[in-house]
């Protein structure tokens, strides 16, 4: 009898455990026996996925914290190396956690062992020479964007679109009465949503210049509510110190997380650039994306990236959909006067064509990587 196919994966993170899961589901159907084991968290242990190591092991963050784990994260790196070239699966699937399973993916590949890696890594951002290293180490990448793919096409490196997860879970046609109401907030309220971004650093930069601009709109729409998802306690002490300082006034519900719900409810955004501006799009929501760094991690980024946007939404169109202001136009006075142009017009221009770019993504990501998982083991 033929030995029930073997198949590796890593998930270094929370949305990887997420990625993880629908992938084990979508691959069951085609391989009801298969079986599945690396490190995993709590959704892939769920679908089946023996734990080598939790996925917690790997979910670090920050500098200082990941040079206080990193002994241990490199012995789990070459334990899990060990492992599957031990016991070689019949693929070997990274998903995200590009420092970690790149060099997995790259040992295991050397011992002609199939390898994925599912989410792109920036590369078409910065960091583009990391796209020979990737080469070397994936017999595939799977990726959520089309531009992602055509980025690979450059270079002569097998990449498959496969659709955003994301775009799966949200509707083409905006929920928003459900979505006000999961938040307690009037159907009939107009509303505005600021996201100052999730990173302590980003907070500091912009969310003085996001309050100060949302007072003046304040008094400008005076039944303008504003509505604040933070990801964590401390992000929201930090942004409600700077609202005592800079806005006192202003009227505004802070929410602890429930971005999405926030972004679904929101008539207009202004938003930190990220992926943020993904959702907002998927949300329909008419938006202004703004970012501010350290003049000094402008200019060596400035040098690192070869972009024409920041925002997804313009990268997906390539074309200016949405509003970038971006460091010296990251001002009180050119937001204002964005989210004046918003607030005067119907948007439906730019609601119309965040549809198009939904539909261009949202093509059932977890079946469509399932599916290049399969066609790449029945190319042996």
């Amino acid at each position: 009898m033929n030995k029930p196919l073997r198949i590796g994966l890593i998930a270094g993170e929370a949305s990887g455990d997420i990625l993880g899961e629908g992938l084990i589901k979508a691959l069951k159907v085609h391989y009801p026996d298969a079986v599945f084991e690396g490190i995993a968290g709590p959704k892939m242990i769920k679908q089946g996925c023996r734990a080598l190591h939790p996925l917690e092991a790997l979910s670090v963050m920050g500098f200082v914290e990941v040079l206080g784990k990193l002994r241990s994260i490199l012995s789990i790196r070459k334990s899990i190396i060990n492992h599957f070239i031990n016991n070689p699966p019949d693929i070997f699937i990274g998903i995200d956690a590009p420092d970690f399973n790149l060099t997995v993916e790259l040992k295991l590949k050397e011992k002609n062992i199939k390898t994925i890696h599912y989410v792109s890594p920036s590369v078409w951002a910065w960091k583009q020479w990391r796209i020979h290293k990737i080469a070397k180490a994936t017999d595939l990448v799977l990726a959520f964007l089309p531009f992602e793919k055509a980025f690979y096409d450059k270079f002569n490196v097998p990449c498959q679109f496969v659709g955003h997860t994301l775009a799966d879970q949200l509707p083409l046609l905006p929920e928003k009465a459900a979505a006000r109401s999961s938040l307690g907030l009037a159907e009939q309220d107009k509303l505005l949503a600021v996201l100052p971004g999730s990173r302590k650093a980003e907070v500091e930069m912009l969310g003085p210049i996001f309050l100060q601009s949302a007072a003046i709109i304040s008094k400008q729409y005076p039944d303008l509510k504003f509505i604040v998802p933070m990801v964590n306690e401390a992000r929201k002490k930090q942004f409600l110190a700077q609202k005592e300082q800079y806005a006192p006034d202003l009227p505004v519900t802070v929410f602890d997380g429930q971005a999405s719900a926030v972004l679904q409810s929101a008539d207009t955004v202004l938003l930190a650039s990220g992926t943020a501006a993904l959702e907002a799009m998927l949300a329909k929501a008419p938006m202004v994306v703004a970012y501010r760094v350290k003049p000094l991690t402008y200019v060596i980024a400035k040098a690192m990236t070869n972009i024409k946007y920041t925002s997804l939404p313009n990268l997906i169109a390539d074309r200016e959909v949405v509003k970038e202001l971006s460091q010296q136009n990251c001002t009180v006075e050119k937001i204002v006067e964005e989210l004046n142009r918003l607030l005067g017009q119907d948007n439906n221009d730019m609601i119309n064509t965040f549809t198009e770019l939904h539909q261009l993504i949202k093509c059932g990501a977890d079946s469509q990587a399932a599916l290049a998982v399969v066609n790449l083991l029945e190319s042996r």
